[in-house]
């Protein structure tokens, strides 16, 4: 046992000098604390940098492009490549622009001096197509030079605008209508001698031109006109502004019937009662126009037909001197009927402004409170560029099939020849002048496009409060009159830049005759379909 121990002793003192000699070179007490401190700084270190490691990975793949490290000279150069090469093609393109406008411009210049072999709405309509290309080629140009440009040099809207683009040509421009060639006669009549106005066949457009008519009549008679009574004929003072007759010529030539009677104490005698024409019936007159006529104090003697054989289907032209010999009289009152069919110098009376001296635009002229209504609606529904279409359809068939060819069209050729025209006025919008069913007039419009854009078609509303438009006539009653709305529709297309009409319908002639007199015409103005100016008349071009 004790050489166990003495054994044990010794190999511990073996091993403790084993100790101390090593400790003669380290202090193991010492170096045990350091470096388990140590090793509990380095665990924090790698623990740190093992969180902040994807961190860093993730910022630098967001914030760089990996790729762009290694591939960055090569994509500079396709990318500089590829910009040389557009630049290249723009400048090309703007060159090869330069010549087209160049050749478009000499063309413009020169190839139209002589036009003697084309109308003049051909010869307009090659001119607009030429000046849109023009335009549209400075378009283009701008388009190709707008990177290179500071700011924005387009003008929006007016690129392609030929009235906007400086060559001093409008597409749809006013017909010249000459008013200082007309050729007129002086109204003057004589003291106390009258013409009875007979106006009975047709609607109130057919009576308008009837009297208009009449006041040629009265002109070369030398007498003044009496208006027909409301109770026997339309009222004429809720259309007409008759006071403007007579400021217009400057004298008192124009009656209204209440101031006729008058002067005759409320019983007049028609001294003569000359029909014009003789068939199928004498003036249009039947028992119960002539009682009307009775009924108002009128007193007259037998009818009389100036031309035995004189058919309203069938007018013969007349002169002046013809209506002198058959109607010139020394009778204090005579009465003519019914004179709208009579053909009496005719591009004389069709003449802009009329056959008779006055020194106003026109003499027959909407009343001043349908004027203002019609500049108010025009101001709040369509602007000062629009369109006025007369489309005809009710009743309206049945008259045109019987012409060959028809002037009745379905509605899908109705609206590419409208179509037509809105391309060529570029005008926004048209308003609808009708008396066609919803279901036409909603096919019509649905249509009715231009590059992709419906063009609207605008019919006046019904009476609302809350629009003022219409505001003066619902104060002096006459808001809901049938004749005192065609009269408002007449008025708003005798305003528009260009007008469609319905061919064979007085309504259209009414609406013309006003567009001539107060230079409205437009050489864009057509007769739906047929492609007829109205504007040029007697084979002017």
């Amino acid at each position: 046992m004790d050489r166990d121990s003495s054994d044990e002793d010794d190999d511990r003192r073996n091993l403790t000098y084993r100790n101390d000699t090593t400790r003669s070179s380290f202090n193991v007490e010492e170096l045990e604390p350091q470096m388990r401190r140590r090793s509990k700084l380095t665990f924090h270190k790698g623990y740190l940098f093992a969180l902040v490691l994807p961190l860093l990975i993730v910022f630098i793949y967001f914030s760089t492009d990996i790729r762009s490290l290694f591939t960055s000279d090569i994509s500079s150069f396709k990318f500089n490549t590829v910009s040389d090469q557009i630049r290249e093609s723009q400048l090309q393109a703007l060159h090869l622009l330069n010549q087209q406008q160049s050749s478009l411009l000499s063309i413009w210049n020169h190839t139209f001096i002589n036009s003697n072999n084309i109308t003049t709405v051909q010869f307009d309509d090659i001119k607009a197509t030429l000046l849109t290309q023009i335009t549209l080629n400075k378009h283009m140009q701008q388009i190709l030079l707008s990177p290179y440009k500071a700011g924005d040099t387009l003008q929006n809207g007016t690129a392609l605008d030929p009235s906007s683009a400086g060559y001093g040509f409008h597409r749809c421009r006013k017909v010249d209508q000459k008013f200082s060639e007309r050729r007129t006669i002086e109204w003057k009549p004589r003291r106390n001698k009258f013409l009875f106005a007979i106006c009975l066949s047709g609607q109130m457009s057919n009576h308008l031109i009837c009297l208009e008519k009449h006041m040629f009549f009265a002109a070369i008679l030398n007498r003044a006109l009496v208006i027909p009574s409301s109770r026997f004929d339309y009222q004429y003072n809720r259309v007409l502004d008759i006071e403007h007759i007579n400021d217009c010529i400057g004298k008192k030539v124009v009656v209204p019937f209440e101031d006729f009677m008058k002067l005759k104490k409320n019983h007049a005698h028609i001294d003569k009662f000359i029909c014009y024409f003789s068939t199928p019936q004498p003036c249009y007159m039947d028992e119960e126009h002539l009682k009307k006529l009775k009924s108002l104090g009128i007193s007259m003697g037998k009818l009389e037909a100036a031309w035995k054989n004189e058919d309203v289907k069938n007018p013969s032209r007349k002169t002046v001197k013809d209506v002198e010999e058959k109607f010139g009289s020394d009778d204090d009152v005579i009465a003519i009927g019914d004179v709208y069919f009579a053909d009496v110098e005719r591009d004389w009376v069709l003449q802009p402004g009329g056959p008779i001296a006055h020194k106003c635009k026109t003499l027959i002229e909407p009343s001043k409170l349908i004027l203002l209504t019609a500049e108010r609606f025009i101001q709040t529904f369509l602007g000062s560029n629009f369109i006025a279409l007369h489309f005809r359809r009710h009743g309206f068939l049945k008259f045109c099939n019987a012409k060959k060819p028809s002037c009745f069209y379905p509605i899908p050729q109705a609206a590419d020849c409208i179509t037509r025209i809105v391309e060529r006025a570029n005008s926004p919008v048209i308003y609808l002048s009708t008396d066609a069913a919803g279901s036409e007039t909603g096919l019509l419009q649905s249509m009715i496009m231009l590059n992709g854009k419906t063009i609207p078609l605008v019919k006046r509303p019904p009476r609302n409060s809350a629009e003022k438009w219409d505001a003066l006539l619902y104060r002096h009653g006459l808001e809901g009159d049938s004749q005192v709305e065609a009269m408002l529709d007449k008025t708003i297309c005798a305003m528009a830049s260009v007008f469609i009409g319905a061919s064979g319908s007085t309504f259209t002639e009414d609406i013309l005759r006003l567009r001539k007199d107060w230079g409205t015409a437009s050489i864009c103005d057509e007769y739906l379909c047929q492609g007829e100016n109205p504007n040029f008349i007697s084979g002017e071009e």
